[in-house]
């Protein structure tokens, strides 16, 4: 379907010139949302059934990071089929991360940043960002979103870099799920998990002998939801990119 839509590319690491389809990372980012979208009552199941106490924050929190997300997944088509400029790939990341920090700046608002220890005897125990903070997370939704697509080019390491990123996240939420955060880390589980398998999956098809190729969608999704993931633990999400930062 993809190869009769002239969307495929040359396997350059090999001698044959076989056809590849490419933009196959919209098809991991639409089972993605397909699946998070059948999971949307699951976790407000008690409520619905009980009709008390509705979660509405958590539940506008789940929209905006699937809306983000969605927006990003569209970048990513429309760049394999009009193939956009930088500029407007810069652009367009802060605008989808408009759902998150609306909400953010509604349900939370605190601006405030944990210094680390070895600084706090000069600084302080934290630093209140005020409006820088939102500048912040902007800038980060378009650093998130383009750095897993640093390395293009080599088969499997965008996806691969982005399964070690979401298994690390993984990691780090079961580990705290004990902790006071709990439900922050719940929230986390409930995206990095579906985007752990489906990453998986497009993983096995574009390893050493590369079956498809997965183009700019689960790059630019996949930076989205991790940057959707900073917002519930920034220091701990920001850290998996320390890499990207060096090879730059």
């Amino acid at each position: 379907m993809f190869i009769k839509a002239n969307l495929f590319g040359i396997d350059m690491s090999k001698t044959s010139k076989d056809k590849v389809p490419e933009a196959q990372g919209v098809v991991s980012g639409c089972v993605f949302l397909v699946t998070l979208f059948l999971f949307i009552p699951v976790p407000f199941s008690q409520h619905i059934i009980k009709n008390v106490d509705f979660p509405h924050d958590e539940f506008v929190e789940m929209m905006a990071a699937l809306l983000s997300i969605c927006c990003m997944l569209l970048l990513g088509f429309a760049d394999d089929v009009l193939d956009l400029r930088w500029r407007h790939k810069l652009l367009l990341p802060t605008v989808a991360s408009l759902p998150l920090l609306m909400v953010y700046y509604v349900n939370f608002n605190s601006t405030s940043v944990i210094i680390p220890k070895p600084f706090r005897s000069w600084v302080g125990f934290s630093v209140d960002l005020g409006f820088l903070y939102y500048l912040y997370m902007g800038m980060l939704a378009v650093f998130c979103t383009n750095a897993i697509n640093i390395l293009a080019g080599v088969n499997g390491l965008e996806v691969g870099q982005s399964v070690v990123i979401a298994g690390s996240i993984v990691l780090f939420n079961l580990v705290e799920l004990w902790g006071d955060l709990w439900k922050a880390q719940q929230f986390s589980l409930y995206f990095m998990l579906p985007y752990l398998g489906t990453s998986l999956a497009l993983l096995r098809f574009n390893w050493k002998v590369i079956l498809v190729k997965q183009s700019v969608h689960n790059p630019l999704s996949g930076g989205a939801r991790y940057c959707k993931d900073d917002g519930v633990k920034e220091e701990a999400a920001t850290s998996r990119f320390v890499p990207r930062v060096e090879l730059v």
